[in-house]
């Protein structure tokens, strides 16, 4: 080999070596970045399987997966919480959740998911580990492996048992609601906004003879229907132009009367429904108020009978306000005066009729204002100029509210008897006759003023039954206070008669055990726990009317115990014995009586504390109770300390 070819091959040698050395370094370096990179792949896919871990624990619904038998293979915690079942530890199958009524319809859903590969809004009942059933909502899709073929499903499943109950309370509002408009007593028609019914009921099918159901109604035109309906109201045109003018108006419309041929007569109520500014429909409603006009056409009928009778008895009546002046006379006041009702209505009657009993006229007008009723007697001019005696028996008059607003003056000529002693006889028995007979009449006006009473009460209740859902609160608190009043002004009309009973003393009397009887009245009153009654003498006998006596002692016993206002009550009976009667005393320490009303509050329909339950008139039946008994009443008070009501009663001679 010659020494050029020699170097030749050192050269490539050594080129070749280099080379070597170089690739190897490129190696040695790729296979350190080859290195590198694995190791972040590592972490990266640990970091990612963290992350899925993660979201699969905590996702907030029920995450499963199951193989494609139906065998579950992983739940997340709030499946665990959901189904109760620990997969680590209980093999469970789909099949042992399935609620018995939803079987087919899962099976159905399951092989959906086989064919499909998926479903959505899938809704029923499971069963849970305990047994406990639930609803749930699933959307399930099926897992496939690289080579796309399933190997799994998985689901992701919401319990939605309190939604259904939700829902299926609100079903249930709904129809109780359709079942109460359906049979509610008055006729309800729910218009939409191009007037087609949106929803009617029974009772209007029933008012207006309509043989259908109310379902077949829905949707109907209602002005077609107001054109085939109008015959069957007495004037038909006028029903017509009424509803039209009311449609056009859109305004609440209330009270509106409808008489129909075959007598009926319907009120009829109209409300538009406004939403923004928009109208959404009408509602109508019907009520059959038939019987209460007829109620109240014999209301008036009861006014009318009780004019004719004032009007023609035979005592002259006169009705006057707080100034004297004449507001009505009856036709047996016409004859006695010789005027007309026409010629003294407005008049001054003190002015027109007296004579020289001017101030008598005047002291009686004031006893009027203070409540006074008695009898009197004075000179009137009558319209020929001769002179009369009249015997007048007047009384206060008062409003709803108890305030005197004038008298009522019942008149008796008795010129002849005072210019004839010989018809003394006569006269008193004319008197008595008289008398008994405005006792019969203040009963039988008392008693038929009370038929009136109970029958506005019984439509009040009927009206409330009737509207019952319908009327507001406003509405419903009206009603309350005509209640209220009713009930007041029925123990008003009680306690009068009472009142009025009392001095006609026809009761046999007996010996009472007092101490006996206010033992059993205790007993039976209520007497709040913070109140104490005591007896510090035993109380005697006496002669007199049991049942009145007890009437007495209850009154004031009830009265302390209404007006007691300290923590701790006081109630104290005693009694001192006298020469001839005993005297009683029931002390309080209530709210005490100022010393100027301690003698008003026997006078009747003096009441110091208005309420629903006095009518001002106890006390004065009480003091005529004590007057029949030969006794007297009064008080020692001291506000806020405290009252003492003494009472004395005759012993028996």
């Amino acid at each position: 080999m010659s020494q050029n070819q020699s170097e030749i091959l050192e050269r490539a040698l050594k080129r070749e070596k280099a080379a070597r050395k170089a690739a190897e370094k490129i190696l040695e370096e790729k296979s350190r970045e080859l290195y590198f990179t694995s190791q972040r792949l590592e972490q990266l896919v640990d970091e990612k399987s963290s992350q899925l871990q993660g979201v699969f624990e905590n996702i907030a619904d029920a995450y499963v997966v199951m193989d494609l038998e139906g065998n579950f293979l992983k739940f997340n915690e709030a499946a665990t919480k959901l189904f109760g079942y620990d997969i680590s530890r209980d093999k469970v199958n789909v099949v042992n959740l399935i609620y018995k009524e939803d079987y087919q319809y899962a099976i159905g859903s399951f092989l959906e998911l086989q064919n499909k590969g998926f479903f959505k809004g899938y809704e029923a009942r499971v069963y849970t580990k305990s047994k406990e059933v639930k609803w749930v909502h699933i959307n399930a899709s099926v897992i496939f492996d690289k080579d796309k073929k399933p190997v799994a499903a998985q689901g992701i499943v919401r319990d939605i048992t309190d939604q259904k109950k939700s829902e299926e309370q609100l079903i249930e509002s709904e129809n109780r609601l359709a079942s109460l408009v359906v049979n509610l007593d008055s006729g309800i028609v729910l218009e939409d906004e191009n007037r087609n019914i949106v929803l009617t009921n029974n009772k209007f099918c029933e008012l207006f003879g309509i043989n259908v159901s109310p379902k077949d109604l829905v949707g109907i035109d209602c002005k077609a229907a107001s054109e085939q309906n109008k015959v069957l109201f007495k004037n038909p045109e006028d029903f017509i132009e009424r509803m039209r003018a009311i449609d056009v108006d859109k305004k609440v419309v209330l009270g509106d009367e409808l008489e129909m041929l075959d007598g009926k007569i319907l009120e009829r109520n109209y409300t538009p429904i406004v939403i923004g500014e928009k109208s959404k429909g009408y509602l109508w409603t019907f009520t059959d108020v038939t019987l209460k006009r007829t109620y109240r056409k014999s209301l008036e009928a009861q006014k009318q009978k009780y004019y004719n009778i004032i009007a023609n008895m035979n005592l002259g009546m006169v009705e006057l306000n707080n100034n004297d002046e004449i507001l009505m006379v009856n036709q047996s006041f016409e004859k006695m005066s010789g005027y007309t009702e026409a010629e003294v209505i407005g008049k001054n009657a003190r002015m027109l009729f007296s004579a020289e009993d001017d101030d008598v006229l005047k002291e009686e007008r004031e006893k009027r204002k203070d409540g006074i009723s008695n009898s009197y007697e004075f000179k009137a001019i009558c319209k020929k100029g001769k002179t009369r005696h009249w015997l007048v028996s007047g009384a206060p008059n008062y409003n709803i509210d108890g305030e005197v607003i004038g008298s009522i003056g019942i008149h008796l000529d008795v010129t002849d008897t005072k210019s004839l002693e010989l018809q003394k006889e006569k006269l008193l028995e004319k008197l008595e006759k008289s008398n008994d007979e405005l006792q019969e009449y203040a009963h039988i006006v008392s008693h038929d003023l009370k038929s009136p009473l109970r029958s506005i009460n019984a439509l009040v209740s009927w009206l409330k039954e009737d509207n019952k859902g319908i009327l507001d609160d406003a509405s419903l608190q009206n009603f309350g206070l005509i209640e209220s009043t009713l009930e007041k002004m029925e123990q008003l009309i009680t306690d009068v008669l009472n009142y009025s009973s009392v001095g006609a003393d026809n009761s046999i009397k007996s010996d009472v055990d007092l101490n006996s009887m206010v033992n059993d009245l205790v007993s039976m009153l209520y007497i709040p726990d913070h109140i104490k009654i005591e007896t510090k003498s035993e109380l005697p006998i006496v002669k007199g009317d049991k049942t009145k006596l007890q009437q007495v002692f209850q009154n004031l016993i009830s009265n302390s115990v209404k007006f007691i206002d300290k923590k701790c009550g006081s109630i104290i009976i005693d009694v001192e014995d006298l020469k001839s009667h005993y005297k009683f005393s029931i002390k309080d320490n209530g709210i005490g009586i100022e010393k100027k009303y301690h003698d008003k509050i026997f006078k009747i329909f003096h009441s110091l504390k208005k309420s629903k339950d006095s009518s001002g008139i106890g006390l004065s039946i009480v003091k005529k109770i004590i007057a029949l008994h030969e006794g007297d009443i009064w008080l020692e008070s001291e506000p806020n300390v405290g009252t003492t009501f003494y009472f004395t009663l005759k012993k028996e001679q």
